[in-house]
């Protein structure tokens, strides 16, 4: 499966993928350059002691916390009542058997309640990389811009360097422009736009289409029939042409 990171930048590069080199990481860099700025801004904003996200999740594990019932072991082992299912809480080695825990490394509902019932500190149990300093030490680098390529200052050794292109062999046929999906990844299916069905699309679309009810079969009428009702001589119906 692929990563959230790596999806996003494949949305921003699919137009300019078959740029060269040299303009393709420049596209690279202008993104990344407006994104570190954004997120510094942002960063720098911060006044609480964790990020604004984390502390939005936090708010909502303590009033989902609010429902639930322990029960004191020992001196570091909670056993957690939520619902009908129970959840042991060890705060000597910060483990809940949700997992939640371990893998986010913020406290969970389980251990929030374990918090409401000791002196332990919410804050205490969070990751450093959490906090507002780490958010904003993140984001601190600059992406400088590039100058113009007559402005650069080129070493003699890189100048006098011959690159030469890729010892690689050109497989025959047109070359594959979308990306090969990851293991697991569903794709969406195509939907024809002519039976409405899924699985093919208008120009493979073999289904036969049926008239609608209130469609009548296109029957041609002669020309000598086509006459008109108003203009006619005596303004009535004619009784050879119902006209």
């Amino acid at each position: 499966m692929t990563t959230n990171i790596s999806e996003s930048l494949n949305a921003v590069l699919v137009k300019v993928r078959e740029l060269p080199i040299t303009a393709f990481v420049n596209e690279i860099r202008l993104p990344c350059q407006k994104w570190f700025h954004e997120r510094r801004t942002k960063a720098a904003g911060c006044t609480t002691m964790m990020s604004k996200d984390v502390e939005t999740k936090l708010e909502e594990r303590k009033d989902r916390a609010q429902a639930m019932g322990v029960i004191c072991v020992d001196q570091y082992t909670f056993d957690v009542v939520d619902g009908d299912r129970n959840y042991c809480v060890d705060m000597a080695l910060w483990t809940c058997t949700c997992r939640k825990f371990q893998l986010d490394q913020l406290p969970c509902d389980h251990v929030l309640v374990v918090v409401r019932k000791t002196p332990y500190q919410a804050y205490d149990l969070c990751s450093l990389y959490y906090t507002r300093e780490f958010w904003h030490e993140t984001y601190q680098g600059v992406i400088s811009p590039i100058p113009h390529i007559s402005s650069w200052t080129i070493p003699q050794q890189i100048s006098e360097f011959e690159l030469q292109p890729p010892d690689v062999r050109t497989v025959a046929g047109r070359r594959r422009k979308r990306r090969l999906p990851s293991i697991g990844e569903e794709l969406p299916t195509p939907k024809c736009s002519r039976c409405k069905e899924r699985g093919h699309n208008r120009a493979t679309c073999q289904n036969p289409i049926a008239l609608h009810p209130a469609t009548k079969p296109n029957v041609r009428v002669p020309t000598f029939l086509h006459v008109n009702r108003l203009t006619h001589p005596t303004n009535r119906l004619c009784s050879s042409c119902n006209f």
